[in-house]
């Protein structure tokens, strides 16, 4: 994957008073509940690895709402690797109900104030809340704007994730009376534009897990006897054991209160907007989204580019054409594919797992590209390789591992295919590339699909051979869900909400500027973002 990177991912357990019992609770009983977050943010590891934290609910404790949170990946956060110290975290931060995050972050600070959850701590104990985040607010700079012109005001952070602490706040705080959960999620819904998964817990001991009207961000939930959770993907919560997963309705919200579960609608139902990269490649590839197998949507996309090279005719398939995935989320479709066209599909790259995603490090990606993978020689040499790539957003990355397939895998020929249409246009709900200028594609493009001529094009940039992109409407084929059910903004130009359209049209005026600034500092009032 070509330097694309994502937010961050949400969690959320909770064991309701029962004399009824679960099989997954932990055998030193339901105010030990907690201890499964770290489990379950590890199985979300893959959405964030720059923090990790969690806050807990326990009615035992002086602090009834605790929370916790530390700069790197689960298993350093939560020191995993030393027993004593993670022991000693478990047993301070003991509770009955939990709430997690793991975080990316598309700019700003990297240091500990930006983990989540964040708290906000009253004397109030229904407005002692503490919440997680997962998403993009497109409409940011009006929301804090709007904030800042309230008497006395002040924002410590650029983050979206602040502006919705005051929201939230704001709303707690109406009327003298425990507020009614659904109700205040119901008003924000209202005020925010954009992708926001939110899990949020309070000093009561009540919990909430809300979706976004239009879905872009996964979030799915289950429940065996008392215990309920909920995850930004399926992988948590069937490695906890439970057997019935299912994904909450965009516009929904789960709410546990006074030991009660419900379930309720926060916004008028629309037309939804998943966002198509959490299948091709965000997510767990043994996770289940929207009812949808990422897995075999990978696999789908192998079947799709196969009958596209049978077409094009351009690669001789014989035995010194070789498939190679990218490693880790081209496997699936390169498998798919080298079984259809009757060829190989090789490990011909091997990945460093210890290197990390060559975004986190935010700098000399062409050097990262080089540490992260090795091309293997015996298997590349004299061969010619069709490479199964996810996409190409800036195409450092790929430039410089083509070129080293090619010097020190020896290949003979690299032809370069890609799992997904070109990406034309900036992402405003949550995807690092937030401006046109910066993207490989339209440097090379006229329309919205690329011709023959244009790929040749590209693929000369590149150093490869040939290079052939996924057709556009073959993305909601391989999902299985109508195209109009998805977002793809940064593959035509057309977003889902009206803020994403201002933005789009701000980023296309802004293509020819000068410098590295994202879309949204352009936008009045704004300065320098991060989300999550």
């Amino acid at each position: 994957m070509d330097e694309l990177q994502h937010e961050c991912g949400i969690a959320a357990i909770y064991h309701r008073h029962s004399t009824s019992t679960s099989t997954l609770t932990p055998l030193s009983g339901p105010e030990q509940v907690s201890r499964l977050m770290p489990r379950m943010l590890l199985d979300l590891q893959n959405r964030g690895q720059l923090a990790a934290g969690f806050a807990t609910y326990n009615p035992h404790r002086e602090q009834l709402l605790d929370s916790y949170r530390q700069i790197g990946s689960v298993i350093e956060a939560f020191r995993l690797n030393h027993q004593a110290k993670y022991d000693s975290i478990m047993k301070e931060y003991a509770g009955r109900a939990s709430i997690g995050h793991v975080r990316y972050a598309t700019c700003g600070a990297d240091d500990r104030s930006y983990a989540q959850p964040f708290e906000r701590h009253h004397g109030c104990k229904w407005k002692w809340f503490a919440f997680a985040f997962n998403g993009q607010l497109a409409n940011f700079s009006e929301l804090r704007s709007e904030l800042l012109t309230l008497t006395d005001y002040h924002l410590v952070r650029e983050t979206d994730t602040e502006v919705i602490m005051h929201y939230l706040s704001n709303e707690l705080s109406r009327g003298d009376q425990r507020p009614d959960l659904v109700q205040v999620f119901r008003n924000l819904c209202a005020k925010f534009d954009g992708c926001y998964n939110i899990v949020f817990l309070n000093a009561m001991g009540d919990m909430a897990v809300v979706r976004d009207p239009k879905g872009f961000r996964p979030l799915c939930i289950a429940e065996d006897g008392p215990l309920f959770a909920a995850a930004s993907e399926s992988v948590p919560l069937l490695n906890l054991g439970f057997r019935t997963v299912r994904s909450l309705e965009p516009g929904e919200i789960v709410v546990i209160q006074d030991n009660q579960v419900r379930q309720e609608r926060v916004a008028p139902r629309q037309q939804p907007a998943h966002c198509f990269f959490e299948w091709i490649y965000f997510a767990n590839v043994a996770s289940t989204l929207d009812e949808r197998s990422v897995y075999l949507t990978r696999a789908a996309l192998g079947k799709e580019m196969a009958r596209m090279e049978r077409q094009l005719s351009r690669v001789p398939l014989d035995e010194d054409t070789i498939v190679v995935p990218v490693p880790d989320t081209g496997k699936a479709a390169a498998d798919a594919m080298a079984y259809e066209l009757g060829l190989r599909s090789v490990e011909g790259l091997m990945r460093n797992r210890y290197v990390g995603r060559t975004f986190i490090e935010g700098v000399n990606r062409a050097d990262r590209a080089r540490q992260k993978y090795t091309p293997l020689r015996e298997v590349l040499s004299g061969k010619r390789v069709l490479l199964i790539e996810d996409t190409i957003v800036r195409s450092t990355t790929l430039k410089s591992l083509l070129h080293h397939i090619r010097e020190r895998g020896g290949a003979r020929e690299i032809h370069v295919r890609v799992g997904c249409p070109p990406i034309i246009a900036p992402c405003f709900y949550g995807i690092d590339m937030s401006t046109v200028r910066e993207l490989f594609a339209p440097r090379f493009m006229a329309g919205n699909r690329p011709t023959v001529e244009e790929q040749n094009q590209m693929a000369a940039e590149l150093g490869a051979d040939s290079l052939f992109y996924l057709p556009l409407e073959a993305v909601a084929r391989c999902i299985g869900l109508p195209a109009d059910h998805l977002c793809r903004g940064c593959l035509t130009g057309e977003y889902p909400t009206t803020t994403g359209e201002k933005l789009y049209q701000l980023a296309l005026r802004n293509r020819h500027g000068e410098g590295n600034g994202r879309t949204y500092e352009s936008t009045p009032g704004a300065t320098v973002r991060s989300n999550c």
